[in-house]
């Protein structure tokens, strides 16, 4: 008796989930409809300039340049059914594999069409991708990706390491060539502000260095700017004495740094560059959850440890988005999101995650504050045949698909209307993101 009450339960539970799964499975054509129809902003994509082979603006740390490591290329992102249907979409390309022959046929095509869209090519992509406007992450913008529908948010991560990184760069083999990135691109960024050593305290190092940079970027266009700190130490960015930073530094710029302090004068640099993005009207993003690499640390990706960021009063004027939804800690973000100064994107686990997949993931964020939600890409070079073209392409429509999943299960749930669904969708795909930066 027991048995079969413990099977007729199994099977009543069975009963109730029926018809949320085939919700989920069977998404509502009129909302698919809505959603299909929606012209994309792109929170956060890596756009490539025309000479893919000299072009390294497209990202501070490129994935590229790390050791592989005998790491496989994650499933999702090789060839398949969506990359035939890109190739087709975009250039008519009936691919049947990424064996090397049909590689080169098919940049063959896109280099033709590339020659004959000239310089609307960008624009040509993007309207073929169902896209509007794409918020370019890199370090500085080429003069084809110009006009309003691409706009700017460049990286300020080098600004928070000014001194010795050699304790970083011993982590791991990764890390070495990330910080040595970082310490080319502070250079730089000197340089550009007259500066050619490094300076004896934090207050000169602020004033002639940081501010001047972010004031730069933002007359330049930048629409907000992006930390992938989580590549180089943990998120876990805690309150700092101004004083204590300031002796930090000054032992620093002299000599040898304790790992401690030095932490700690990264944690008030943040916090002051975060501070100083809010008095420009600047949008912070921040990368979160898992990273390229073998040597990635996961475990400080985690967005809770931003939780002291968002709570601190001093940076409530500043809004923050929570790039890659924190996976693997995606439910993490969801507490988050009720924070005024929180957003989140889907950059990067459209890529990764199947589109029902990926709704699983997006309904808690919808259900609590749907406002505060995204769409991204973080498309960009992934490998032949997989360029920001198409993992534009592909970014667009797995979300497509995952939105209407997880809205058409919400509506068969009674947790939403048809017609809040719809506003949900066009929020999400567009008119968040374009209320958060000002976009006209």
């Amino acid at each position: 008796m027991q048995q079969r009450s413990i099977s007729l339960r199994l099977l009543v539970a069975l009963v109730w989930l029926v018809p949320a799964v085939c919700a989920a499975q069977a998404p509502d054509p009129r909302l698919t409809s809505h959603i299909d129809g929606i012209r994309i902003v792109d929170d956060h994509a890596h756009v490539v300039a025309p000479d893919m082979t000299r072009d390294r603006n497209f990202d501070a740390l490129p994935c590229d340049a790390l050791p592989a490591d005998g790491a496989p290329t994650p499933a999702n992102v090789r060839f398949g059914p969506d990359l035939q249907a890109a190739w087709k979409a975009l250039y008519g390309f009936l691919g049947t594999s990424d064996a090397p022959d049909q590689i080169k046929a098919y940049e063959s095509r896109q280099a033709a069409i590339r020659t004959k869209m000239g310089a609307g090519y960008y624009n040509w992509v993007l309207d073929r991708a169902g896209f509007d406007t794409v918020l370019a992450n890199r370090i500085a913008m080429g003069p084809e990706l110009s006009g309003p529908r691409f706009r700017w948010v460049p990286y300020d991560d080098a600004l928070l390491f000014p001194l010795d990184n050699s304790a970083g760069k011993a982590a791991s083999p990764d890390r070495k060539l990330l910080f040595e990135a970082e310490e080319r691109l502070l250079a730089a960024s000197m340089s550009a502000r007259g500066v050619s050593s490094r300076l004896a305290s934090l207050d000169d190092y602020l004033t002639r260095v940081v501010t001047p940079t972010l004031e730069a970027q933002r007359r330049d266009g930048a629409l907000g700017i992006k930390f992938e700190a989580a590549y180089l130490r943990s998120l876990e960015f805690l309150p700092a004495d101004r004083s204590a930073a300031a002796k930090a530094y000054a032992a620093g710029a002299s000599g040898a740094i304790d790992g401690i302090a030095y932490r700690q004068l990264q944690d008030f640099l943040f916090r002051y560059i975060a501070a100083e993005a809010g008095r420009l009207g600047l949008v912070v993003q921040i990368h979160t959850g898992s990273g390229c690499g073998t040597y990635f640390d996961d475990r400080g990706s985690d967005p809770l440890l931003l939780d002291s960021v968002l709570n601190d009063p001093d940076l409530r004027r500043t809004r923050f988005v929570l790039l890659h939804g924190g996976s693997p800690f995606d439910r993490h973000i969801t507490t988050l999101l009720l924070k005024p100064n929180a957003w989140v994107d889907t950059s990067m686990i459209e890529l990764l995650f199947s589109p029902p997949e990926l709704a699983r993931m997006m309904r808690p964020w919808l259900e609590v504050n749907p406002e505060r939600v995204l769409f991204g890409s973080d498309a960009g070079p992934f490998g032949p045949g997989l360029g920001w073209e198409e993992t534009t392409w592909l970014a667009g429509r797995r979300a497509r698909r995952a939105l209407g999943l997880a809205l058409s299960a919400m509506a068969a749930d009674g947790v939403v209307t048809l017609a809040r669904a719809k506003e949900i969708a066009s929020g999400v795909l567009r008119e968040n993101a374009r209320s958060l930066y000002g976009l006209k």
